[in-house]
């Protein structure tokens, strides 16, 4: 069988190459256009599916050396058709000629009415460009080859080693043990990616993925990226002001000043010394405990009562009643 518009198409031109092109070059053409114009990456794009069909019938043709001598003798002519094998006449069947997308297919794709059966594949020798023989829905190519499968993990780290970052080992059922890289500034509940440790699969590895757990520290409680530390003033340093010294996650301390008549509750805000990562850097967040002292001596209960007596005018709890109607 053969085709009647074989002198009308460019074989050579429709792969971009030479008339005396080699079959290596023939080969490397076709799977550089196979992979651009392949449907399952152009789905309902109408040219490149049929971009795909007219490159794919120009490699039938002429990676077969019997083929590609018959297009080129036809070509040289300026018209005519091969007949099939076996003595078909050009009036038999469907005029006696194959179908131009005969034998394009290792299954024997052949035209049918409204259209093309592609049912049986691309040429075998490009198996690896799309992962493999056979067909699935429209156009039937199986997806490439994926991965395997990822594995999980559990892991616990101290406070610290989430501010800082740290690694951790975790050992494997047959011994190995494999180094987890926790990044500064993890939160806890946030898992860590280890590339190729997962299970095997066609295209390589899956990865592990590790959920961290943090420990909570008895001094600072993270929120966001900020820290939060409860610290006690005396009263006296509260109602008239004062400097104090407030210990960081650095292991450093910072100057504070706490404005005269801070009440108990108040939080003042450290600007960067909070958690760090590589993208942003928190705050501390300094709430303020007005200590109350438990034993006085006399001559503390002295002043404490001067100091009641002095202010015995003011009322703290000037309108709670009205606040407190339903």
């Amino acid at each position: 069988m053969a085709s009647q518009d074989w002198v009308d198409k460019d074989f050579y031109a429709i792969l971009g190459i030479a008339k005396d092109a080699s079959d290596a070059d023939i080969k490397k053409a076709y799977r550089k256009l196979a992979r651009q114009h392949h449907p399952d990456t152009n789905s309902g794009d109408v040219a490149s599916e049929k971009k795909f069909k007219d490159i794919s019938e120009a490699y039938s043709v002429l990676s077969d050396p019997d083929e590609r001598q018959q297009y080129d003798a036809i070509r040289a002519m300026g018209g005519g058709a091969r007949f099939a094998p076996g003595g078909a006449g050009a009036g038999a069947g469907n005029g006696g000629f194959e179908d131009m997308f005969g034998g394009l297919f290792t299954g024997g794709a052949r035209r049918q009415p409204g259209g093309f059966n592609t049912s049986g594949g691309i040429p075998p020798e490009f198996a690896d460009l799309f992962g493999g023989g056979g067909f699935g829905g429209q156009t039937g190519f199986q997806r490439p080859p994926s991965k395997g499968a990822d594995r999980t993990a559990t892991t616990s780290i101290s406070f610290s080693g989430s501010i800082r970052g740290t690694t951790i080992g975790l050992r494997e059922p047959s011994g190995d043990v494999i180094d987890v890289r926790v990044p500064a500034g993890i939160k806890d509940g946030q898992k860590v990616r280890v590339r190729g440790k997962g299970q095997p699969g066609p295209a390589g590895n899956g990865d592990l993925m590790v959920a961290v757990s943090v420990k909570p520290h008895e001094f600072y409680t993270r929120d966001g990226d900020n820290l939060r530390i409860h610290v006690p003033v005396t009263f006296p340093e509260a109602a008239l002001g004062a400097d104090i010294q407030v210990p960081t996650i650095d292991g450093e301390t910072v100057k504070v000043r706490v404005p005269a008549g801070t009440p108990s509750g108040r939080t003042l805000r450290v600007k960067g010394h909070g958690v760090k990562t590589s993208k942003v850097t928190g705050d501390l967040l300094v709430t303020i405990d007005v200590a109350v002292p438990k034993n006085l001596n006399k001559e503390a209960e002295a002043a404490v009562k001067a100091f009641a007596e002095a202010t015995a005018d003011a009322d703290v709890r000037e309108g709670l009643a009205a606040k407190a109607r339903l």
